[in-house]
């Protein structure tokens, strides 16, 4: 338990995430101890795979299907 907070974060952590910071000006609650236990995953940077959108004419014919199919129901409903 000897080592500092900074010590440890600058060769633990740093060398791993290069844009990384640790705000030691916090205390966390339960200890009293510098800084917060937190983290932030960026799931779009890590997870994100590119779809290209679907082309207009079957976005139209999917709209029109849905129209359609609202038209019936509403019969159905007011007899």
């Amino acid at each position: 338990m000897g080592e500092s907070v900074e010590h440890f974060f600058n060769r633990e952590v740093k060398p791993h995430m290069v844009n990384i910071w640790a705000n030691t000006a916090i205390a966390d609650h339960k200890d009293g101890q510098v800084g917060k236990i937190d983290c932030e995953i960026n799931f779009n940077r890590y997870f994100y795979k590119y779809a290209p959108p679907r082309l207009l004419e079957v976005i139209e014919e999917d709209i029109g299907a849905l129209g359609q199919e609202t038209i019936e129901i509403f019969y159905k409903v007011t007899g």
